[in-house]
């Protein structure tokens, strides 16, 4: 017959007394009836806050963080603090620090899971004027990786406190990282570019941009390429890299257009005349409208042409406006120099050739 082995038992038994157990009992009925009117209190007070105030925008996250909370949560961490008003054992003492680790481990990670996608969502639903499907696409992936970067390191800090050594799977994860980067790295550019267009918002959809060699109307912001209907016609696809690495002109979010142009008389146009130009310039800019006047000055004089230096803002972003006023400004200044005796034409330059052997006529001689 084989021998009975005998059972080695790894934890002392727990001798507890009835008062010892009714006074952790007590405790942890109190500290959930005093968890959970705190939590009541908290969150009554956050909801006496308007939503309407820019100031309390934290508040109102806070506000819907601590809705999540749960009963069950309340309840272990009440038991928890009962559980540490027992006279335990060392071992056992130290599986109540484990345990404690893990309920506040998780109740923290689980705020943070949601104060993630509440002020995530928030943030984009303040500064979003269109909500377009490739910026939910980013604003998607966004919450997802946050959210998974807070569970990656609760479960790493959660082995690493019962013991298990995790620097040799951390150094694992990062060789591994490194080599899927470098494997995706122009698809992990374009689509950082994308959830870079979609928090910064440096355009967005139906907005008239130029970059380096078109210009046109954006019709589309996807994870990798946007699409640019130019001004020419047709449709410009660029990768969102190399959309970011160009200087992007947004004129959609050009409040005004300032305007300046030179106009040349002639060398010969007398003093008295040439100081009648600016005030004539200034009355011609003020007469159209949504036009600021800026200045109107005599800049420059030699034996070329004079020169008048006018400077004005047209109050509107829109092209078809800014070159009506500049046709009217310049079709006016062209009757007022005229109205004025001023001439136009510049000074004219005359070359002479002269050559250092003289010219030879040549004949004909007859047969």
């Amino acid at each position: 017959m084989l021998a009975r082995l005998p059972i080695r038992t790894y934890l002392p038994p727990v001798n507890i007394d009835l008062a010892n157990a009714a006074l952790a009992l007590g405790a942890a009925i109190a500290s959930f009836i005093l968890l959970k009117l705190c939590l009541v209190f908290i969150r009554r007070k956050l909801c006496q806050l308007s939503e309407d105030q820019a100031g309390h925008a934290w508040a109102q996250i806070l506000k819907k963080t601590l809705g999540s909370t749960s009963t069950i949560a309340l309840a272990a961490t009440s038991l928890l603090i009962g559980l540490a008003l027992l006279d335990l054992p060392a071992p056992w003492n130290e599986r109540v620090k484990h345990l404690w680790f893990i309920g506040l481990g998780v109740q923290i990670a689980l705020y943070l899971h949601r104060g993630i996608a509440v002020a995530t969502k928030s943030y984009f639903a303040r500064h979003a004027s269109t909500r377009g499907e490739s910026e939910t696409v980013a604003h998607t992936l966004i919450i997802w990786a946050l959210q998974t970067a807070v569970w990656i390191i609760f479960s790493l800090a959660l082995l690493a406190n019962l013991g298990i050594n995790v620097s040799t799977f951390i150094a694992s994860l990062g060789i591994g990282g490194i080599a899927i980067a470098l494997a995706v790295q122009n698809i992990l550019g374009d689509l950082f570019a994308s959830l870079a267009i979609a928090v910064d918002k440096p355009f967005e959809v139906g907005d008239s941009i130029s970059v380096t060699g078109f210009s046109g109307t954006v019709e589309h912001v996807g994870l990798k390429t946007t699409r640019v209907r130019s001004d020419s016609g047709e449709q410009v696809v660029i990768s969102n890299t190399e959309l970011l690495k160009s200087t992007v002109r947004n004129f959609k979010r050009m409040s005004r257009r300032r305007v300046q142009f030179s106009l040349f008389a002639s060398p010969a146009t007398p003093a008295a005349l040439a100081a009648k130009v600016p005030p004539e310039m200034r009355r011609i800019v003020e007469a159209q409208t949504q036009v600021k006047f800026d200045r109107a000055h005599l800049k420059n004089f030699n034996q070329s042409a004079v020169e008048f230096d006018i400077v004005y803002y047209v109050l509107d972003s829109g092209y078809a406006l800014f070159m009506d006023t500049q046709q009217a400004v310049l079709l006016e200044a062209m009757a007022a120099l005229e109205r004025l005796g001023i001439s136009t034409s510049t000074a004219q330059s005359h070359v002479v050739v002269e050559s250092e052997q003289p010219l030879r006529r040549v004949g004909m001689k007859a047969v």
